[in-house]
């Protein structure tokens, strides 16, 4: 699985270096807009590429923020316009199924305008973003507004940390390698826990209701 990450990260790095702005672009405005398509690994690749000098880091975060908010703003129309009956019918040639369509309407509807802003950290939710503000008829200049604030920062971000990276994702690799089993030991023993403590909670309730 680690050799298949590696290998994509890399066709991506190439074709960052190769197609330059227009991948960014492209991939992450298509990503934003509803698309599963790999936008955000796409921009660290490039941030890679501009770390290693073959392309400019401010190009790369301009472009990056200019695309990922006209996805999401392409995304709100579309929802705004079309609503949540279009994308139901055609939502799964793009891969949004109901259900991840009605989770993310939940996680809005309860959480409003603020989880525009970190909506683009959560998997799955980055790509509905737009679409689903739209559909519940979030205001426009406020969406706008929260939407620019979660691109700054996630592209801020992400470029960050492929941009520091820049030669030293060998060191890196080396790094996972080494760790890998203390990581893997770690969560094993997180997930054990985890069983446990609701495994005692349930015997505790049967005591309680012996029936």
């Amino acid at each position: 699985m680690r050799a298949v990450s590696l290998t994509i990260l890399t066709a991506l790095w190439q074709a960052a270096g190769e197609y330059g702005y227009l991948a960014i672009a492209l991939l992450v405005l298509l990503e934003d807009f509803g698309v599963p398509v790999p936008g955000e690994t796409v921009l660290i690749a490039a941030a890679v590429s501009a770390g290693e000098g073959r392309l400019s880091i401010v190009a790369v975060v301009a472009v990056a923020f200019l695309a990922a908010v006209t996805g999401d703003n392409l995304g709100y129309l579309l929802g705004r316009t079309a609503g949540r009956r279009l994308v139901t019918r055609y939502g799964r040639y793009v891969f949004i199924t109901p259900r991840r369509l009605a989770r993310a309407e939940e996680f809005v509807g309860r959480h409003g305008a603020k989880v525009v802003i970190v909506a683009r950290f959560i998997e799955g939710l980055r790509q509905l973003n737009g679409i689903v503000a739209g559909g519940a008829g979030m205001p426009w200049r406020r969406f706008l507004l929260c939407n620019a604030i979660g691109a700054a920062l996630w592209v801020g971000v992400w470029a960050s940390v492929g941009y520091l990276a820049g030669n030293h994702l060998v060191a890196v690799e080396a790094a996972l390698r080494r760790y890998q089993w203390f990581a893997i030991a770690g969560l094993v023993l997180l997930v054990a826990g985890y069983a446990a403590f609701h495994l005692a909670r349930r015997r505790r309730a049967r005591h309680r209701d012996p029936r």
